[in-house]
C-alpha cells in the first residue's frame, strides 16, 4: 500500500492533532496545579517580605512597646480587673452625664505581655455634647482605653444612644 503525499500529509496532521489534544488532557490538571503552587508561593514570598520588614523595625517597635508599656497599669496575676475598669468607665460617664444601662464584660485576652478585657455596652445614651466629652475623658487615659466599635443612633430631640466596644489594656505580674 502506498501512500501519496498529500495522504501522507493529512495522515501526520491527524496523528499530530490527536497527541496535541492528549497531551492538553493530560497537562490540563497539572496546569491548575501549577497555577495554584504558583500562588501560594507568591504569597509566601509577601508574607516573608512583610516579616524580614517587621523584623528590620524591631528596635522601634520595641522603643514603642517599652514606652507605652510604661503607661500601663500593673497588677497581680490573680487580681480580677474588670470591677476596676467597670468602676473607672462609670465614673467617666457619670461625670459627662451618659448613662450607661446594659453593659456585659468579655473574656480577658492576653497579647503577649499586655492583656485585654473587652467591655461590650450594649445601651448608652446622652446628648452629643456629653458623648463627646466622654469620648475625649476615655482618649486622655492614654492607653489603657480603647474603643475599638462605636454606633451612635437618636433617640429623640437631644438625646443620642448606641452601643459600644472598649477594650482595657493592661499587664500583670509575673507570677513566681
Amino acid at each position: 500500500m502506498k501512500f501519496t503525499p498529500r495522504e501522507a500529509t493529512l495522515g501526520l496532521l491527524t496523528v499530530g492533532t490527536a497527541l496535541f489534544a492528549a497531551t492538553g488532557m493530560m497537562a490540563g490538571p497539572r496546569i491548575q496545579e501549577w497555577k495554584q503552587i504558583n500562588g501560594e508561593l507568591h504569597n509566601t514570598n509577601r508574607r516573608i517580605e512583610s516579616s524580614q520588614r517587621l523584623l528590620a523595625q524591631r528596635d522601634k517597635w520595641a522603643g514603642q512597646f517599652a514606652k507605652l508599656s510604661g503607661m500601663l497599669p500593673r497588677y497581680p496575676a490573680d487580681k480580677n480587673v474588670d470591677i476596676h475598669w467597670l468602676a473607672k468607665m462609670d465614673q467617666i460617664a457619670k461625670k459627662r452625664s451618659v448613662t450607661i444601662t446594659r453593659r456585659e464584660v468579655r473574656e480577658e485576652k492576653k497579647m503577649g505581655d499586655v492583656y485585654e478585657l473587652p467591655i461590650e455596652c450594649r445601651d448608652w445614651y446622652g446628648s452629643l455634647q456629653a458623648i463627646r466629652d466622654f469620648l475625649m475623658d476615655l482618649e486622655a487615659e492614654g492607653a489603657m482605653l480603647d474603643m475599638r466599635q462605636l454606633l451612635i443612633k437618636p433617640k429623640s430631640h437631644n438625646v443620642l444612644r448606641g452601643r459600644f466596644s472598649l477594650y482595657c489594656a493592661y499587664t500583670r505580674e509575673t507570677e513566681r
